[in-house]
């Protein structure tokens, strides 16, 4: 009885708020392991982890939620490519915000069984002795691991631990990310889909709350782009990569704006388009809403149409429902200017969406028409983009 009673609380041995500690140091491994491991190497390949980390972080994740690499990428990847629509595997515009935060991971369970997905989504993943023999052929081995493991060094609060490690990742990663991230927070980017910032810092999601932001530059290794956000697994890769244990292979670009009279070129082109969701930001802040801001004046604001009209001018179209839809189409109808400005913003992102299949002279010619016509538009901060739009170049990547 005694023995029983000395071993109660584990090897560790720990007191209250060491468990809690430790608790705490696990999940945010659970996290680091998702974030770095399996979204920013795997499925973007935006960032080049040693193989002692890669190796480390696909055995923790076998080990705290039974899951294997090719599949939680294939299922991502089919997310960025059919985001929003009905093949969009965890969608809360589709299947409604309560299922994906309640649900993610029965969601994810079911498209795992769809031997397409995980063919077409999953190439490149790893395929070696240990993931055909042990991970593949004995699925939940990981877990009983995890469970002895704890029991053992944590004892009867292990018990607790295990249940808190285990409903981390669906909770965080499958119901808050896929549910919370593509419905309610803020936006930097108008990316064509419904991704938000779920917030812009956090300690349990590893970053990941900067979902729009990711979504505008899935191929990004660093997920803030504002300077009060904060993205701790950028603060992670940074240490590995001063210990030699992680490379970066792409981050987000960075425009520069320059003064230039001379008309737009080659390099304008390729500057506009490599930073279209910075161009497109830049439109809405200088063209879209003191338009907005002017016309609403004018008109008094007191139409019920002006209320929430901000949102309906800088969402992009598809993503409004059909009572939103009639609300813009009303808004433009009444309103010239806006009508226009809303026109053009349409039009420029027309020039990037065609970028794969047009010619860089036919695309060159269009963004100079553009120019000029919103140089002849008589609206004056369409005019000043117009003029300001010569100025965008690359900026070299840190």
């Amino acid at each position: 009885m005694q023995f029983l009673f000395d071993h109660m609380y584990g090897l560790a041995n720990l007191s209250f708020w060491g468990y809690f500690v430790a608790g705490f140091i696990l999940v945010e491994i659970s996290m680091m392991a998702v974030t770095l491991y399996l979204h920013r190497d795997q499925a973007h390949r935006s960032l080049n982890l040693h193989p002692v980390l890669r190796n480390f972080f696909r055995f923790w994740i076998y080990c705290t939620s039974g899951m294997l690499t090719r599949e939680w990428v294939a299922i991502h990847r089919k997310h960025h490519a059919f985001c929003e629509t009905e093949n969009d595997p965890h969608s809360p515009q589709i299947y409604g915000l309560k299922k994906v935060l309640l649900e993610g991971a029965e969601l994810y369970r079911d498209e795992k069984e769809k031997p397409e997905t995980i063919e077409k989504y999953g190439r490149g993943c790893p395929d070696d002795w240990i993931e055909k023999n042990i991970y593949t052929r004995f699925p939940y081995g990981g877990i009983y691991l995890l469970v002895f493991s704890y029991l053992f060094f944590f004892g009867v609060p292990g018990i607790i631990l295990i249940a808190v490690q285990l409903v981390s990742m669906p909770l965080f990663a499958a119901g808050v990310i896929n549910g919370v991230g593509h419905h309610s927070g803020y936006r930097n980017f108008e990316c064509d889909d419904a991704a938000t910032n779920v917030t812009p810092w956090g300690i349990f999601l590893g970053g990941e709350e900067l979902h729009n932001n990711h979504h505008a530059f899935p191929t990004s290794a660093k997920f803030s782009s504002r300077p009060w956000e904060f993205d701790i697994g950028w603060m992670y890769i940074r240490i590995f990569s001063a210990l030699g244990l992680a490379r970066v292979n792409k981050i987000a670009p960075e425009p520069l704006r320059e003064k230039k009279s001379e008309p737009v070129d080659l390099d304008t082109l390729r500057a506009i388009i490599v930073n279209r969701m910075h161009v497109l930001r830049d439109y809405t802040r200088e063209v879209t809403i003191p338009v907005l801001k002017r016309e609403k004046a004018v008109a008094g604001g007191a139409d019920p149409l002006w209320r929430r009209a901000k949102k309906l001018v800088i969402r992009q179209p598809g993503l409004l429902d059909e009572k939103a839809e009639r609300r813009l189409r009303q808004l433009l109808a009444e309103n010239n200017a806006l009508q226009t400005v809303h026109q053009f913003r349409e039009r420029l992102r027309e020039l990037w969406s065609g970028a794969q299949t047009v010619s860089n002279e036919k695309l060159l010619a269009n963004l100079k028409q553009w120019c000029a016509e919103a140089e002849a538009s008589g609206i004056k901060a369409l005019q000043d983009f117009a003029l300001a739009l010569r100025g965008y170049a690359l900026a070299s990547v840190r």
